[in-house]
């Protein structure tokens, strides 16, 4: 269960094809690779990179939802899935809203 914005709560589930690809319409640059949900970041350098890492891991703790991530130098690759429901969730997609959000104060 995680917490809606507006103070609801709501059920990890598992999204259909049509439901991701949906979804999928409302963000930018993310796309569905190997079954994830995946977005690559490019930044200055790489303090720059870590700086963002640094902020999203600080925000997905409190959410106890982690991304798979891979960094070199000044770019981040983040793949999203919910392992718990065997596929990409709901909450994948509000992780990706918010990892969004912080990458545009960068």
């Amino acid at each position: 269960m995680f917490t809606k914005e507006g103070g609801q709560e709501e059920e990890y589930k598992k999204l259909s094809k049509d439901e991701i690809r949906k979804q999928l319409g409302k963000l930018r640059k993310w796309k569905i690779v190997n079954g994830k949900l995946r977005r690559d970041f490019e930044f200055r350098d790489f303090n720059e990179a870590f700086g963002f890492m640094t902020r999203v891991a600080l925000e997905v703790e409190k959410l106890n939802h982690h991304p798979e991530w891979f960094n070199v130098y000044n770019k981040v690759r983040i793949e999203l899935v919910t392992h718990d429901v065997g596929g990409i969730s709901n909450y994948d997609f509000r992780l990706a809203r918010l990892i969004d959000k912080i990458a545009r104060a960068f």
